[in-house]
This record gives structure tokens, sequence and C-alpha cells, in this order.
């Protein structure tokens, strides 16, 4: 009895002396002081840092304003199915090109704000899952990049 007393002493003054590690930032300054201030040298990160979201949603949008109207204005035959602006994705439906016998439809993603042909991603599916030709591809993203940079051209910021 005497033994099961002692080892919860042990466990009970290991716990509490664990826990006043924990606490204090051992230099005697205001906390309150200290995490308000956000200057580099005086501001230190904590381990909650890694699950915080520090990125401001007003900033993170990465889609060039080019790219984007370009893909609508080329594929304007496709009839729009979603558009999300700040991920950079269009999907459109089914539709007949002009001048076309095959329809198809396409998903674009435009992942990069620089004018860019890394920037664009472009998936063409046809119709009951047929293959489109690489060269297809090839051509409406040429399509896409040249009216991108017209708009560019146009708007004034070369």
């Amino acid at each position: 009895m005497k033994t099961a007393r002692a080892a919860r002493l042990i466990i009970a003054t290991t716990l509490c002396a664990g826990l006043a590690a924990c606490g204090g930032n051992g230099s005697g300054e205001n906390v309150q002081q200290l995490e308000g201030d956000m200057r580099p040298g005086v501001r230190q990160s904590t381990i909650w840092d890694v699950f915080a979201n520090n990125e401001n949603p007003n900033y993170t949008v990465a889609v060039n304003k080019y790219l984007w109207n370009a893909s609508l204005e080329v594929l304007n035959f496709l009839p729009i199915q979603s558009v999300d602006p700040f991920t950079g994705v269009i999907v459109t439906g089914y539709g007949t090109p002009p001048g076309g016998g095959r329809s198809y439809r396409a998903t674009i993603k435009i992942s990069d704000p620089a004018l860019d042909a890394r920037s664009l991603r472009l998936s063409l599916q046809g119709a009951g899952g047929a293959a489109i030709a690489p060269g297809t591809v090839r051509a409406v993203e040429d399509a896409i990049l040249t009216r991108a940079r017209q708009l560019r051209i146009q708007d004034g910021r070369l």
C-alpha cells in the first residue's frame, strides 16, 4: 500500500513539474506585449504556427486574367457547366465546334498568374469517351495562348 501511494506521489510530482516547465517565457516580459509584436526579431514561432492558415485568401488567387478570358472566348461554343475563378477551373459541357462534326467537352485549369504555356492545362473529351487527337488539343491550347497575348496587347500591359 505504501508503494502505491509513493508511485502516485511520484507521478503527481512529475506531472506538476512538467506542467510548470511549459508555462512562462522565462524572461519576465509581458506575454501579451510579446505576442502582439510582429517584428521578425521579436515574434517567436510556436508549434501551433504549423497548423495555422496564415495565407490571406484575398491574395492567394493565382489565375491569369488573360488566359481566363481567352479560354472563355475561344471555347465560347461550348456550354459552361461550372467555373471557379479562385482555383482557375472551367468545366464545359458537350458542344460541336463551328464547322466541325464531332462534339467534345473541355476542362481548363489555369494554375499560375503568369501568361505562360505552363500555366494552362487543357483536357478535351469526345462524346462517349472518344479519344481526341493530341494535335487537336495542342491547336486549341495554341489558340487560347494566342488570344491571351492579343488581349494583353490590347490592354496595353506589355
